[in-house]
């Protein structure tokens, strides 16, 4: 559907049309005087903008009161964007209700699992399972959809925003009803309930379903399984709100694409994206760079998701910063080139859009030191500058449009139930990250110049030669048997400590971890020896572990130890294994490495499948390549990860983007960015 935006933005002369990067920004006029919409557009024009995101928290502005309605400013503005070229991704302005609706019912704001009201005075207080909620927001998506469905601006409509930021889990007695219902069509019965949850533990017993609660508040660590049913739920309540608007602006607007914003970074757990990209006709994301020292890795990586979430087809970027954000410790100004390198490394990995929050720099308000494409000097400044020059670029690459993620020989898995379960209370460490882990080895594949696409589960399998599932905790029977007979038929599975160790219910898989995979894995651990922050444990290829180590004993004659513990508790036992699997093999490593020392262990995991760089060997570790595949040919990305100017020779294509010194070889200047075109075989 991605493809149907683009046809719904832009023709050629001839009428036809044509492929194109959209570009763009959140856009908020009401915030400004009118005689600002005018300079707005003038300056879009200038920067090459195309779309902008459109009344996102425009409900108190649009609905002034319960009925009264004023469209007049926001008619005024989608003919005024109509009128110079630029579409619009029109919110349904949900997000965040008016004074006087929380004023009419209280009983529609957030409750903490401390019981405490989450007031009005910022964003998202609302309750996803609120129907009094649900009633006046569906009123608003329907007077906005029967006003504007045929306006010419209107390219996607845009659900709510960024569902679940501030309100994913909410204790209310609205929730709890929801939450038993949802338990109902999951179980069935109490007695189906009792066996999942495990509540002979406790005395935790159900004997009716009114009896059963949201986590709230307890005495002690609530039922590890009722926490990850209810991190389920709660996943589920949005979707199905989401679910609500969209189904109402298909019904009103069958012709419109329907999309809505996920935020695929660290900070975000809540949310099943995965689960939720079947209900949207093309994804969109926010992401924004995070005070991490695998910062710009981290951005390559969530890009990255964001793809696998889209199934490998082209995504939306709906917000990222030109510079400075608002809500960190210290908010820092990108570099110069930081900009264009973060929007072009998400084209990489299949944006075929480039938007911002927002257009213009807010004069008021808690974000008001939140940069945007036109800051608060203006456009006389370098910001902006620096804004028309990447609308210049994204021109260029306008036959990238359309195109879709060329796999990899390399899959990382990331599964929200795995990261979900592992990171639950009373478990053998509370220090274990899953984002991280995945992670690292992103970073380390990075380090060795090697290409992997970050995949989730149910992925299919089949595009990979080899799979990495770090901390793969949660392993249902059927994942089990899907991974061993991929492996069997020759795939190279590499898996870490704490995976396969429960399933679907959190029900430990007796008979000795790691579980579900034991058998596959050829080995068997009887107790996790996890370490206390700032131990760490030798190798004997030396590296070094931190976080864990297992009591690794081996269990099947094909299976070899690839490095051993030299100290700690576990001296002189296997550390990492490989074993042989019909064709393929499966690799466990039990303690965490870091970036550095994955990156130094890969070579050996990756061997059985053949697996090596295609970049030469000067620019591995400083360059990140990236395959976009489409009818417009193929289209290679090259990112310099450094500050410094790297050579990169052997390139062979059509350079779109960049320079090439006097023997052809790619010149990528410090945080500089790449793009070539062959033609597709």
């Amino acid at each position: 559907m991605i493809s149907t935006l683009h046809t719904r933005t832009y023709r050629g002369a001839d009428g036809a049309p044509a492929p194109r990067l959209a570009y763009g920004a959140d856009y908020n006029p009401e915030q400004w005087p009118r005689e600002v919409w005018e300079e707005d557009v003038r300056l879009m024009r200038e920067a090459g903008v195309n779309i902008v995101s459109l009344g996102i928290f425009s409900w108190a502005r649009i609905q002034p009161g319960p009925d009264t309605w004023d469209f007049a400013w926001l008619d005024e503005v989608m003919d005024l964007l109509h009128e110079h070229g630029v579409g619009v991704d029109l919110a349904t302005a949900t997000a965040s209700p008016p004074p006087w609706l929380t004023t009419a019912h209280p009983e529609i704001l957030p409750v903490t699992e401390r019981g405490e009201t989450l007031w009005p005075g910022a964003r998202q207080h609302w309750r996803p399972t609120s129907p009094v909620f649900r009633e006046h927001a569906l009123r608003l998506v329907r007077k906005l959809a029967t006003r504007y469905a045929e306006h010419p601006a209107l390219v996607a409509w845009h659900v709510n925003n960024e569902l679940g930021c501030h309100n994913v889990y909410d204790y209310s007695d609205d929730a709890a009803r929801a939450f038993r219902d949802w338990l109902r069509a999951r179980y069935g019965t109490t007695d189906a309930l009792n066996h999942a949850w495990g509540t002979a533990f406790w005395s935790q017993r159900y004997g009716d379903w009114e009896e059963i609660l949201p986590p709230r508040l307890a005495a002690s660590h609530p039922n590890p399984t009722q926490q990850l049913d209810f991190k389920r739920f709660s996943s589920d309540a949005l979707k199905d709100y989401l679910r609500a608007e969209r189904d109402l602006l298909r019904e009103l607007t069958p012709d419109v694409p329907v999309t809505t914003n996920f935020m695929v970074m660290p900070g975000t757990k809540g949310m099943n994206y995965a689960d939720w990209a079947g209900e949207v006709d093309f994804v969109a994301n926010d992401h924004y760079v995070v005070p991490h020292p695998q910062a710009r890795d981290e951005l390559s990586f969530s890009a990255n998701l964001t793809s696998g979430i889209a199934g490998g087809k082209p995504w939306f970027l709906m917000e990222h910063s030109t510079s400075a954000v608002n809500w960190q410790p210290v908010n820092l100004a990108k570099l110069p080139g930081d900009m264009a390198r973060d929007s072009l490394t998400h084209v990489a990995h299949g944006a075929d859009a480039v938007c911002f929050f927002q257009w213009r720099q807010s004069a008021a308000g808690a974000e008001k030191y939140h940069s945007a494409m036109v800051p608060h000097a203006g456009a006389d400044s370098d910001l902006f500058r620096s804004v028309t020059a990447l609308g210049d670029t994204l021109k260029t690459l306008a036959p990238v449009a359309g195109s879709e993620r060329e796999p990899a020989e390399v899959g990382i898995l990331f599964d929200w139930e795995s990261r979900w379960a592992s990171e639950q209370d009373s478990h053998p460490t509370s220090l274990l990250d899953y984002h991280q882990e995945a992670l690292d080895w992103y970073s380390a594949l990075l380090n060795l110049g090697i290409r992997a696409d970050v995949v989730t589960t149910g992925a299919d399998l089949s595009r990979h030669r080899v799979l990495i599932a770090p901390v793969l905790h949660l392993v249902p029977a059927e994942l089990a048997k899907d991974l061993t007979r991929w492996a069997e038929q020759g795939g190279h599975l590499v898996t870490t400590y704490f995976s396969g160790v429960v399933d679907e219910n959190d029900h430990v898989w007796l008979g000795g971890y790691p579980g579900a995979l034991r058998d596959l894995l050829g080995i068997r651990v009887e107790e996790f020896g996890p370490l206390p922050a700032g131990q760490s444990v030798e190798l004997d290829d030396d590296g070094t572990g931190s976080l864990w180590t297992d009591h690794v004993t081996v269990t099947a004659p094909e299976t070899e130890v690839l490095v051993r513990y030299r100290t700690g508790a576990h001296a002189g036992r296997p550390a990492v294994t490989r074993r042989g699997a019909g064709s393929g093999s499966a690799a466990y490593v039990s303690t965490r490495l870091g970036a550095d020392g994955l990156a130094a262990l890969l070579p050996r995991l990756l061997e059985p499948a053949g697996v090596t760089s295609e970049l030469p060997a000067r620019a591995r570790g400083r360059v990140e390549a990236t395959v976009r595949r489409g009818p417009g040919g193929r289209f290679l990305f090259l990112v310099n990860r450094t500050d410094e100017t790297v050579t990169v020779p052997g390139i062979a294509g059509e350079v779109l983007v960049g320079t090439t010194d006097d023997e052809g070889a790619v010149v990528l200047a410090g945080r500089a960015v790449a793009v070539l075109r062959t033609p597709t075989d």
